[in-house]
């Protein structure tokens, strides 16, 4: 697909594009209204291919819970194996468009490799994430940074008291969640690893914050996101923190999204999905 459209989709899904300018000069640039909405569908996300772990797993403990934020009730999917044990706790991020099937079922995943996941709810200021994607956009927008970073703060501290957990966190988060995983790292002391898949990168003088260790997944075709990562890398290593970094060639931004059939690269997924799991695995037991 012509890389123009996919960089004018990424454009509508992070800037306050409006659906109707988006279809405008998607139109222009296919050539008409009709091959326009021809090609919508190779472009959005289709939850009907959101389930690769199911909701039935016989493995798995599934449940909706709410806890206190900071100011506010914080909503969440919490995921863990039933097999008895301690263990290490991931918190799982969303994109700008909320706590969606997608993230639900990342949220398995980690579960089914051995974690107490918990994917917190940014929108539950707002009463949670509505079913709208553009809403959601919208909402997500209007987060109060600080009281956001509190409320994830506040998700570790929740995660820490359950029966299971086994003190040690780390978060794995998605575009606007990578972002947030790496603010996390700075303001979270105590926080053992933190993964950040194609995520805005932190000002560099708070880099030296940083006491976890940090992985972080680009795509090598998202050139908006990838302008930061020279700054941010010489941070790391001036600050001598652990980190891996991994640009995937031919990736575009979400590229670990698998209900973005375009956007969606399997190998590139894949491989840095076994990265993460082995990253977690030697920092969280």
């Amino acid at each position: 697909m012509d890389q123009r459209i996919i960089n004018l989709f990424d454009e509508y899904t992070h800037k306050p594009l409006t659906r109707q300018d988006f279809l405008s000069r998607l139109a222009k640039l296919t050539g008409s209204v009709t091959a326009a909405m021809a090609v919508l569908p190779l472009l959005e996300v289709n939850y009907a291919h959101a389930t690769t772990i199911p909701e039935d797993d016989p493995d798995l403990r599934l449940e909706d819970v709410s806890y206190p934020g900071e100011g506010t009730t914080m909503k969440g999917y919490l995921a863990q194996p039933k097999a008895p044990g301690k263990r290490g706790i991931v918190l799982v991020i969303h994109e700008n468009r909320g706590l969606n099937p997608h993230i639900r079922d990342v949220t398995r995943r980690v579960a089914k490799a051995g974690y107490v996941a918990l994917a917190p709810d940014a929108l539950s200021p707002f009463g949670g994430t509505p079913s709208n994607e553009d809403e959601a956009r919208t909402l997500i927008g209007k987060l109060d940074k600080e009281q956001n970073l509190q409320n994830f703060l506040k998700s570790f501290a929740y995660a820490k008291g359950l029966k299971a957990a086994n003190g040690k966190t780390g978060c794995v988060g998605f575009c606007w969640g990578g972002a947030l995983a790496n603010q996390l790292a700075i303001h979270d002391p105590t926080l053992d690893a933190a993964v950040a898949f194609y995520g805005r990168q932190p000002e560099a003088a708070d880099v030296a914050k940083i006491k976890s260790a940090v992985q972080l997944h680009y795509g090598g075709l998202d050139e908006g996101v990838n302008k930061g990562i020279p700054a941010y890398e010489e941070a790391l290593k001036a600050n001598h923190i652990h980190y891996e970094l991994y640009v995937y060639e031919g990736a575009q931004h979400a590229f670990n999204n698998d209900t973005a059939p375009t956007r969606y690269n399997e190998a590139a997924a894949k491989l840095a999905w076994e990265r993460t799991l082995t990253f977690f695995k030697a920092r969280l037991g």
